[in-house]
C-alpha cells in the first residue's frame, strides 16, 4: 500500500512521533480530487493558483525541526490547502492551536473545507499577508513558514515567544531552510537546501520569481 510505504520511508528522516502524526493525517483529503491517486507519492502536487502541497517528507522534516509539543501555539505562514497545518495540529494536540495565514482567498476556503472534512478543530485559517504574521494571537511558541522569503521577516521575529523556534526557507532560486531560535538574541542555523514557492507580501517578494 502506497501510504504504508511512504510512512516507512519517513523513518529515515524524522522522529517516530512525527512519523505517527503524518500517518494520522488523510493526505487524500487535502489534494485535488483528480490527484487523489497520487496523494501518497512523496512529492509536491499542484493545488491551483500557482501553489503546491509540499512533499510529505518535507512537511515531516519541518515539523521535526520545529520540535512541536502538546499545548503549543503555532503560527503557520502559507497555509495552502491545510495539510501541513493538520500535521502540526496532530503534534500540538487538542490543547494546542495552529493559526494558519494564507493570502489567496480560494485556498483559505479550500483549506477550511479540507480541515473540516478531516475533523481538525484546532486549526484557524486566516486570510492575510503572512509576512506580517498574525499579531492578534502573538506571541507564538513556534512559527512555520511554507514559502521562501528574501530574508526573515521582522514581524515574525517579533511575534516569536522568547525561547521559541521558527523554521523558514530563505532565498530565491537558491534557497536554504533555516532554523531560527529566539532567546536573548536571534540565532540562525542552516538545516538544508530546499525549493519552495516564493513568499509574497510586504516583507516577502513582490511577485513570483518563476
Amino acid at each position: 500500500m502506497r501510504k504504508d510505504r511512504l510512512i516507512e520511508s519517513l523513518r529515515n528522516y524524522v522522529s517516530e512521533r512525527v512519523v505517527e502524526a503524518v500517518s494520522r493525517v488523510p493526505r487524500e483529503l487535502f489534494v485535488p480530487e483528480e490527484l487523489r491517486a497520487m496523494a501518497y507519492e512523496d512529492r509536491p502536487l499542484p493545488i491551483g493558483y500557482g501553489q503546491t502541497i509540499s512533499a510529505p517528507h518535507m512537511v515531516a522534516i519541518m515539523c521535526d525541526l520545529l520540535d512541536l509539543h502538546e499545548g503549543m501555539k503555532v503560527l503557520e505562514v502559507g497555509g495552502g490547502c491545510g495539510y501541513h497545518a493538520a500535521v502540526m495540529a496532530e503534534l500540538v494536540g487538542p490543547s494546542g492551536q495552529v493559526y494558519s495565514v494564507e493570502r489567496i482567498p480560494e485556498l483559505v476556503e479550500m483549506a477550511r473545507r479540507n480541515l473540516e472534512s478531516a475533523g481538525y478543530r484546532n486549526v484557524s485559517m486566516i486570510l492575510g499577508d503572512g509576512t506580517l504574521g498574525y499579531k492578534e494571537q502573538a506571541p507564538y511558541d513556534r512559527i512555520s513558514v511554507a514559502a521562501s522569503a528574501p530574508d526573515i521577516p521582522e514581524p515574525l521575529k517579533e511575534q516569536l515567544r522568547p525561547g521559541g523556534r521558527m523554521v523558514i526557507p530563505v532565498g530565491s532560486y537558491s534557497q536554504d531552510l533555516l532554523v531560527v531560535t529566539k532567546n536573548h538574541e536571534i540565532r540562525v542555523e542552516r538545516a538544508m537546501g530546499v525549493i519552495f514557492v516564493p513568499l509574497i507580501g510586504e516583507y516577502g517578494f513582490k511577485d513570483a520569481f518563476w
